[in-house]
């Protein structure tokens, strides 16, 4: 398999993850939509990343489309996703939010970095999404001590800290990390595995 798109993206990323946790061999292309565009869509043609190319040419675009496939690939007992209830809602669930947060995130530097003029509206709306979604993991993850979300590393933990670094990085300052205590805590556990620290890459602005 052949996984293209950079680890500064969260979605990127996480997918990097999933796959060494699962221990599946690929390939990784670390192509900028930007920079290298053209090559992602001659691949994918809504030209996005993480794109997954499989063994036999087919294409899986869209981190969420990926995850759910790569899950398919092991036994259910390994799988990153709880898959009884109520566990897999909940888990669905911190998903969700976090990559909203991380969506937002990614519209909120485009409008001020890549608009000549940024929309003030529009900026403030998309930071008070996201400290209102950190207000709602921060009190989700307070309940439940330990290490990990739901006893056992899943994929709301990585979202969760994968979302929290490319947010710090592509936005300082805009996350007081004392206003969230458990999720910093969480996410500094997360970043401090060996998985977290081999698919990792410093924010690169687009140019």
């Amino acid at each position: 398999m052949i996984l293209i798109g950079q680890y500064d993206s969260s979605y990127v990323r996480r997918v990097g993850i999933a796959l060494r946790l699962h221990d599946l061999p690929f390939e990784h292309r670390p192509w900028s939509v930007f920079s290298e565009g053209e090559k992602v869509q001659a691949v994918n043609p809504l030209m996005r990343v993480p794109t997954l190319v499989l063994d036999d040419g087919d294409v899986v675009a869209d981190s969420g489309s990926i995850l759910d496939y790569l899950d398919g690939l092991v036994p259910a007992e390994k799988r990153l996703l709880p898959q009884a209830q109520p566990q897999r809602r909940q888990a669905l669930k911190v998903m969700t939010f976090a990559t909203g947060f991380a969506d937002k995130g990614v519209s909120l530097f485009y409008e001020l970095h890549l608009h000549e003029t940024p929309s003030a509206y529009f900026v403030e709306r998309c930071r008070a999404q996201i400290l209102t979604v950190l207000t709602a993991l921060e009190a989700e993850r307070a309940t439940r001590p330990g290490t990990f979300w739901f006893g056992r590393i899943t994929h709301a933990d990585i979202a969760v800290a994968c979302a929290w670094r490319h947010m710090r990085e592509a936005h300082p300052g805009l996350i007081d990390e004392t206003a969230y205590p458990a999720l910093a805590s969480h996410c500094a556990g997360m970043e401090a595995l060996p998985v977290f620290q081999e698919m990792s890459q410093p924010f690169i602005a687009p140019a």
